[in-house]
């Protein structure tokens, strides 16, 4: 029999005993740090350049790194977490990920930084999926919903808080550290974390059928191999230009992807355990969910990459005045992220549609606003907090939507897919979106790259209109 030491007792009200609210902090504060250090490199990446000499190649695989092993193991974490248990896991993934930012921190060279970077992504790729995994297993009924909100906040939260953290941390140039602040302000709060989520987090139970499932080792390598042939050209294709290495790298993805598939079928059809458990892809709508998610996702990172770039590059802002100006996306983004729940009920099922139906307006009054090479003025800011606002909504309720009806046993396949997902839609939207502002920007002043974004603003907008689609509830039959 398994005790209550080794397993969450949950509570008529669906939370476990164990302190569920500081339970749920822990998680997703870590979620939160590791997300900001997608983006947080990106406004200290000149500094960067200039402190170590680094080349524009190596300066790349600093920011990518980091990226192309986070989305590549995603996968691997969250099977990982089934096997191994999910809070050994996810401390595992915290304390790699701690250790790997101090080691960064401290880089004397572009190769040590680049190294690390890559041990960095690892840990989060551990750690990540199981957060949703720890959600689904310790909450239900309500509580899940609210919880599942508040990781569908943090999750898009923290793209728009990585480029303020970052400017703010590398304007102020702590004791003279320049960019280092950007990675050696996750040890101490790595280190908080940690002692927290070995006090709060329940005990694995022992290993069990549902547990035992085989690693599908095959699997592990195709999609591996599909999603680094992916990631790898979206990632650094943009700055060279779109060479032929990186056409066949996405073509080679495609040809890996559908082999993935294929063998994945024949091990279900034979009764061994696949990568992904094909019921996970049947839970009502799943499939509906990771196009919304995939859209938003994009169209949310495309639109902060090429902002920054007008910011920054068009206008001459600074790492900090850029950084703080996505402060009220971040700010909405949270909020409506954290209340759509309270709003009416029968306003659910269009929230979706109705989130990227605003942020295509919003992205199309941006584009307006800034269309003559000024700053916008205040009307700015109104915008940028209706994109967050769409975003959200767009965002949010599709990924609490698919996930509220998931059955603990799956967790951790769903939590993977969806991770996955997500950060797949935010490496597309970057490339596809940045790559249109790059080849209409020749760097000629503000005009210029008003110029820029404008065409990007309405490519933005016509994204935002196919998720539109995409989110359209379902007739009941």
């Amino acid at each position: 029999m398994t005790s209550t030491a080794t397993r969450p007792v949950l509570s008529k009200d669906g939370a476990t005993d164990n302190r569920p609210g500081l339970l749920l902090g822990v998680v997703l504060a870590a979620q939160f740090m590791a997300l900001l250090d997608v983006f947080i490199v990106n406004v200290a990446a000149p500094t960067i350049r200039t402190e170590l000499s680094a080349s524009g190649g190596a300066l790349q695989l600093v920011i990518a790194g980091y990226t192309i092993a986070y989305a590549v193991l995603l996968i691997t974490g969250a099977r990982l977490g089934d096997l191994l248990g999910h809070r050994r896991a996810y401390l595992g993934g915290l304390a790699l990920f701690t250790a790997a930012s101090l080691a960064c921190g401290l880089a004397a060279g572009t190769s040590q930084l680049i190294a690390f970077r890559l041990v960095q992504g690892a840990g989060s790729a551990l750690m990540i999926p199981q957060v949703l995994s720890l959600i689904q297993r310790n909450f239900t009924g309500d509580r899940r919903v609210r919880a599942l909100s508040a990781y569908a906040a943090v999750l898009a939260t923290g793209a728009a808080a990585g480029q303020v953290v970052g400017g703010v941390l590398v304007s102020a140039d702590l004791f003279g550290t320049g960019w280092r602040p950007v990675f050696l302000v996750n040890v101490p709060i790595g280190i908080v974390l940690l002692v927290l989520g070995a006090r709060v987090l329940p005990r694995d139970a022992h290993a069990g059928p549902a547990r035992a499932r085989a690693l599908d080792l095959p699997g592990l390598l195709l999609l591996a191999a599909a999603v680094s042939l992916l990631t790898v050209p979206l990632v650094l294709g943009q700055e060279q230009d779109w060479p032929l290495w990186s056409w066949l790298c996405l073509g080679g993805s495609l040809v890996l992807a559908a082999v993935f598939g294929a063998y994945e079928s024949r091990l279900a059809r034979s009764g061994g355990a696949p990568l992904i458990a094909p019921r996970v892809l049947r839970i009502p709508g799943m499939g509906r969910a990771v196009l919304s998610i995939s859209v938003a996702m994009g169209v949310n990172a495309g639109f902060l990459f090429t902002l920054t770039l007008h910011l920054q590059g068009g206008l001459g802002d600074s790492a900090l005045r850029a950084g703080l100006t996505f402060g009220p996306a971040a700010v909405v983004f949270g909020a409506v992220g954290l209340t759509w729940r309270r709003w009416p009920a029968r306003l659910h099922r269009a929230l979706v549609p109705a989130g990227f139906l605003l942020a295509a307006a919003a992205s199309l009054t941006l584009g307006v606003l800034l269309a003559d090479g000024g700053t916008g003025g205040w009307g700015l800011y109104p915008a940028l907090g209706a994109f967050g606002a769409g975003i959200s909504l767009a965002f949010s309720p599709a990924l609490t939507g698919a996930l509220a009806t998931v059955r603990p046993e799956d967790a951790a396949d769903a939590s993977g897919l969806l991770a996955t997902v997500t950060q797949l839609g935010q490496l597309i939207g970057v490339a596809t979106f940045g790559t249109l502002f790059l080849s209409r920007y020749a760097g000629t002043g503000a005009q210029d790259s008003a110029d820029a974004l404008w065409a990007t603003a309405l490519a933005l907008a016509a994204a935002s209109l196919v998720g539109a689609v995409v989110g359209l509830p379902r007739r009941s039959r």
